[in-house]
């Protein structure tokens, strides 16, 4: 195989190499040539969230480290299009140039228009009663649901979906967490939770408006509080050399808020609990 001059496609093409002699059926690795589109979406889905969590923490090694990890799924996927003669990374590549070009007219030259009008006339929508709803189900169905939840909530808001003011927000919290302890106490009685994790989402949406109206991040913010629990948490378990079976709750919380003060007077922050 000829290599690229430029390191970068160099790099690329070697990476490109080493997928295909992964997938490759004579001597190929067995995990690898089991894996298929739908397999490989966990994967893509945590690796991207570690290269989210690499950023917040900024440390360039460990997101390089991360963006390699998510490249290689990139290229696994095409791999696996390729082997069956759909499409291949130079397709996938030259697709999303094609994109940021004619979505650039400003940059790459051409008539200029909205963001929305150039989207737009990329997939010609046929008539319909429900255009937004329709176009919300694309545009969330790759999303997490909590950054699905906020997208929602924004565009119906900027359609006129929308509270009258931050009371009307909380009122609504209220009421969806009162049915939710009521679908628990069923649950709890029935051992059917369909309902109780209805309305758990209800409330969690309900939420992301409180966000919304705040303009604050709610993925941010639960990553934040993910971060900090787990810091009071291995205080906890290094004040009990890692083994927390047989003892009593009053003698977690004690240890739970010892680490609650101390991290404050570190320089760091803890949840409220």
């Amino acid at each position: 195989m000829s290599v690229p001059a430029d390191p970068t496609l160099a790099a690329l093409a070697e990476l490109l190499a080493v997928v295909a002699r992964l997938r490759d059926p004579e001597g190929g690795c067995p995990w690898d040539l089991q894996q298929s589109h739908a397999s490989l979406v966990p994967y893509v889905l945590e690796e991207a969230h570690e290269v989210a969590d690499a950023i917040r923490h900024g440390d360039d090694a460990n997101l390089a480290e991360e963006l390699g990890d998510l490249l290689l799924q990139v290229v696994l996927h095409a791999q696996i299009a390729s082997e069956a003669d759909r499409f291949d990374l130079s397709q996938i590549a030259a697709g999303i140039s094609a994109k940021l070009v004619r979505r650039h007219p400003h940059v790459f030259g051409g008539e200029p228009a909205s963001w929305e009008a150039i989207k737009a006339a990329e997939s010609p929508e046929a008539p319909s009663a429900s255009p937004l709803s329709n176009r919300l189900a694309g545009k969330v169905r790759g999303q997490p649901a909590l950054a699905g939840a906020m997208t929602i909530s924004k565009k119906a808001a900027a359609a006129g979906f929308e509270w009258d003011d931050m009371a009307g927000v909380w009122g609504k919290v209220h009421e969806e967490l009162d049915e939710l302890k009521e679908a628990v106490s069923e649950a709890m009685a029935s051992g059917n939770r369909a309902h109780a994790q209805e309305e758990l989402g209800d409330l969690l949406f309900t939420l992301v408006n409180v966000a919304r109206w705040c303009q604050i991040s709610p993925e941010e913010g639960l990553a934040g509080t993910n971060q900090r629990f787990l810091d009071r948490f291995s205080r906890v378990e290094a004040a009990l050399g890692g083994d927390l079976q047989g003892r009593s709750i009053g003698e977690l919380e004690g240890l739970w808020q010892q680490a609650k003060a101390q991290i404050p007077a570190e320089g760091g922050t803890a949840p409220e609990r």
